[in-house]
């Protein structure tokens, strides 16, 4: 999938923006704050149908107007013009179209057009809670597994349910909890499977990402850990009840699931360096690129790398920047404040690209 040309109306601090986009390498240079985040989240609402950073809607609008409107015009593989429209008025739903068509459920557009998005938070896949690396490995399978955002939301469902059950002053219901802790498992069971087999299929990937650029001197390794590898999840959801009960919420499920992060054998939070967890991360992001290139859609997603060499040494930033010049990679978007990455980058493509200078929200080509 290639994004042609995006146009942005009232999004954060861009006021008005209309962009003829290179379908391979896209780079914004301008100092921090100006708007190059802003402008990728802009890509990103139009693959998931909100922000990367803010769940709250209205708060994506500029501050001083009542609206937002995002519209990209794609092409796929075999060439056809896509056009995605979203737009929301303060007080009022969004609405998402496709080739002026809405969407009945948001969740129909999700895999359309894969995308992943690297950047700076994504530090707190780290540092973070487990709901943060369970989210990685959803918004990755979603854009892939057409069913897995129903399972989600109907296991959500339930442990909401049953949760409320377990709040209650008086003794609940027995077989009302019973109902609750099957639907739980049924659907906990659908979300385990594509946990477990998505990340065994990422880690040789993975490894073989951050061996490239740290020159194999560093091993590296992820484990899925879960509630359901103890056996049939009904059982263990129910074998601690009166826990459950104690507590006033569910203490087992795959809404406890995690992703182990590990360097040389050490949990990666407390042995790695900023330049280890970045390129940590940034192999787990490019390893999941790979992934959805072979599964999701049968088309290339976009890659979006926001800041991405800061914290790195030379040596590291050389072996990204051949890694992402090669063939293996579609439409790609890089935004930095230093031109000297950019121009380290546009030095090695021998493909067609764009340069844009983003200042006080204000997006002009170079």
């Amino acid at each position: 999938m290639i994004l042609k040309k995006i146009s942005i109306l009232n999004f954060k601090n861009i006021r008005e923006a209309s962009l003829e986009l290179s379908s391979n390498l896209n780079c914004f240079i301008g100092h921090n704050g100006e708007g190059k985040t802003n402008f990728l989240d802009a890509v990103y609402y139009l693959s998931f149908c909100r922000s990367a950073f803010n769940p709250v809607d209205s708060q994506v609008i500029m501050h001083d107007q009542d609206f937002f409107v995002v519209e990209g015009f794609y092409e796929n593989e075999a060439s056809d013009p896509i056009d995605i429209y979203c737009g929301m008025k303060r007080g009022t739903k969004k609405h998402f179209k496709r080739d002026k068509k809405e969407y009945k459920r948001l969740s129909q557009h999700i895999g359309l057009i894969p995308l992943i998005f690297v950047s700076p938070s994504d530090q707190t896949l780290i540092s973070g809670g487990s709901e943060e690396r369970r989210r990685l490995m959803d918004v990755v399978i979603s854009q892939y597994d057409n069913g897995y955002i129903e399972a989600l939301n109907r296991y959500n469902k339930a442990l909401q349910q049953r949760n409320a059950l377990l709040k209650m002053e008086q003794e609940p219901d027995a077989a009302l909890l019973d109902i609750w802790e099957q639907e739980m498992a049924r659907h906990g069971e659908r979300i385990f499977n594509a946990r477990q087999d998505f990340v065994e299929k990422l880690i040789p990937v993975f490894q073989n990402i951050y061996n490239h650029v740290a020159d194999g001197h560093e091993e590296v390794s992820l484990k899925y850990i879960s509630h359901a590898q103890r056996g049939a999840l009904i059982d263990v959801i129910q074998r601690d009840r009166y826990k459950d009960r104690a507590v006033g919420y569910s203490l087992h499920g795959v809404h406890r699931d995690d992703l182990e992060m590990m360097l040389g054998g050490y949990q990666m939070r407390r042995e790695g360096s900023q330049g280890q967890n970045k390129t940590f991360v940034l192999a787990l992001k490019l390893a999941q690129f790979d992934f959805l290139r072979r599964t999701a859609s049968q088309t290339t997603p976009l890659l979006l790398l926001d800041d991405i060499f800061d914290k790195l040494d030379a040596h590291r930033v050389e072996q990204i920047v051949k890694l992402v010049s090669g063939d293996g990679f579609g439409q790609i978007f890089i935004t930095d404040t230093n031109r000297d990455h950019l121009d380290q980058i546009l030095r090695s493509v021998s493909y067609d690209y764009k340069l844009f200078e983003v200042e006080d929200g204000e997006i002009k080509e170079k």
